[in-house]
């Protein structure tokens, strides 16, 4: 079973805590930053659209990707219940992004990046989102740190609803940087009874030296790393970090065009 298929429909409740109305406040401050005007937002990987909800209720013009087609059912029922424009939602991978038109500014948020394990997939998604961001646009991200996924090392997280009991087991693999969440996920039926299933999640560990250069290699300036939710420099032992870069206003090279 891939990534997300048995926990879409679960994802919501067992993730109340997400604190989204906080993370979409702290992205309209950087988007006051921005050196050309924000009103259109890619939200790449935007999992059950809460974030991109947030976001269109508040006036923007969202377009929102994610590989998962079970999220994006989520996604799209969240959404039909907004007054006014909705997200455009899209089903791509982070690696496959192509966009109908260019975005003023692009987010990702909640570690949706470190699911992209293999180097080339990475900066892959980072070319494909220079592309399509307008010249002076942003892209805003975070990450888990090297940090947590390491301290993350056999352990093991419970989440429970009324309706729903989550087991995560984890395991940080120095030798690939990966760390490996199971997941099983128990769900109450109709019946009274519960239904059980299991998904394998898999993290990377990118350090700030990898995501510099290949945000610079991918055309990107003006790379900033904070803590999360603050415009502070992250500490030694921060879990996450949120990273800025920069399309430049003006070309400083010719950029190959994405087929």
């Amino acid at each position: 079973m891939s990534s997300y298929d048995a926990l879409a429909g679960s994802y919501d409740t067992l993730m109340a805590d997400g604190s989204y109305r906080k993370r979409a406040d702290f992205l309209e401050k950087l988007f006051r930053k921005s050196k050309i005007p924000v009103r259109s937002v890619l939200d790449l990987a935007c999992g059950t659209g809460t974030i991109a909800c947030l976001l269109a209720e508040r006036g923007y013009q969202v377009t929102a990707t994610d590989g998962s087609e079970e999220m994006l059912t989520q996604a799209v029922s969240k959404a039909a219940v907004l007054e006014g424009r909705a997200p455009l939602f899209l089903h791509q991978s982070m690696p496959r992004l192509r966009l109908l038109e260019p975005v003023d500014t692009a987010i990702s948020t909640l570690d949706s990046l470190n699911y992209l394990t293999r180097e080339r997939d990475l900066r892959e998604t980072f070319c494909r989102v220079f592309r399509w961001l307008r010249p002076g646009g942003a892209f805003l991200f975070d990450v888990n740190t090297p940090y947590k996924l390491r301290r993350m090392d056999r352990q093991m997280y419970m989440d429970e609803t009324e309706e729903s009991f989550c087991v995560w087991r984890t395991f940080f693999s120095e030798r690939t940087k990966v760390c490996t969440y199971q997941v099983d996920l128990f769900r109450l039926n109709e019946e009274g009874a519960w239904d059980r299933d299991f998904e394998e999640h898999r993290e990377r560990a990118w350090t700030e030296t990898e995501l510099r250069t290949f945000l610079t290699d991918a055309g990107f300036e003006q790379i900033t790393f904070t803590g999360d939710l603050t415009s502070h420099p992250p500490k030694a032992e921060a879990d996450r970090w949120i990273v800025r870069a920069v399309r430049p206003e003006e070309e400083t090279r010719s950029k190959e065009r994405i087929s």
